[in-house]
């Protein structure tokens, strides 16, 4: 089953990989099932701390396979469907694991929700991104009426929905859509250069920031202050961070020293 998803682990690095790309990596119900599965194991490995989304061929995601939906598809069977790519959403959006996005090429419907579902995308110079949604009669799912007004505004959101438009690359960086643009050959390379970033450095402390961000929605302005004060004493407990803040302080000392001889 996992033949439409790749995963790999590396130096703590996981890397998942939508593996469909002559139907645009779009989902049908073997990839969905798929995806399901492995993101929750990439999200509960204990060797993985960063993860790196990334997908095969010219483009990054159409969203569902609407294909398979003419060929007889109901009502209930897509809202399942729905339903099974959602808790693999839930699982990269809700863990405590930042996340890195490669999108080249087209990222549509659906694809739109699984590249807002990475903390960070990197996406080419000749990238579109769409929402597309009405063109066939349907309407935002995969997360994306929950994601894309928390990442743009309503209003700019509203704007994508309600029309048969499709973003330049520059229009989702200005928008905030995505983190940035490079030269189309260097999506995934760069991508993955972030990823290393955050092993390189205290990965746990990035994941942890990304959380907070991302909960802090369903929180109210006092309880979102405590999870802070919460989270930072957390934090300082690990013996990455008392390495990394004696190593600060020494350093801060050392110049202090500096400019007082």
């Amino acid at each position: 089953m996992s033949e439409r998803i790749l995963f790999t682990v590396e130096g703590g690095l996981g890397r998942i990989t939508l593996n469909r790309p002559d139907r645009m990596n779009a989902f049908d119900d073997r990839m969905a099932h798929a995806w399901a599965e492995i993101t929750v194991e990439a999200t509960t490995r204990a060797d993985v701390r960063a993860i790196l989304l990334e997908a095969e061929g010219r483009n990054f995601c159409a969203g569902g396979d609407v294909m398979s939906m003419a060929a007889g598809a109901t009502g209930t069977d897509i809202t399942e469907l729905a339903g099974v790519i959602n808790s693999g959403i839930r699982a990269l959006a809700e863990s405590s694991l930042p996340v890195a996005v490669a999108a080249q090429g087209t990222t549509a419907g659906g694809g739109l929700g699984i590249l807002l579902t990475g903390d960070y995308a990197v996406i080419g110079e000749n990238s579109r991104i769409g929402s597309l949604y009405a063109n066939i009669g349907l309407t935002p799912d995969l997360s994306v009426s929950a994601q894309l007004a928390k990442a743009v505004g309503e209003r700019r959101a509203l704007q994508l929905v309600l029309r048969d438009r499709m973003l330049s690359a520059q229009e989702a960086l200005e928008w905030g859509l995505v983190a940035e643009v490079v030269v189309p050959d260097e999506v995934r390379s760069r991508a993955e250069e972030v990823a290393r970033f955050w092993l390189a450095g205290a990965a746990q402390a990035y994941g942890q920031a990304k959380r907070l961000v991302r909960d802090s929605s369903a929180r109210s302005f006092v309880d979102q202050l405590a999870e802070e004060a919460r989270s930072i004493g957390a934090s300082l407990d690990t013996p990455d961070a008392q390495a990394r803040v004696a190593a600060f302080a020494a350093a801060s000392a050392q110049k202090q020293d500096r400019r007082t001889a």
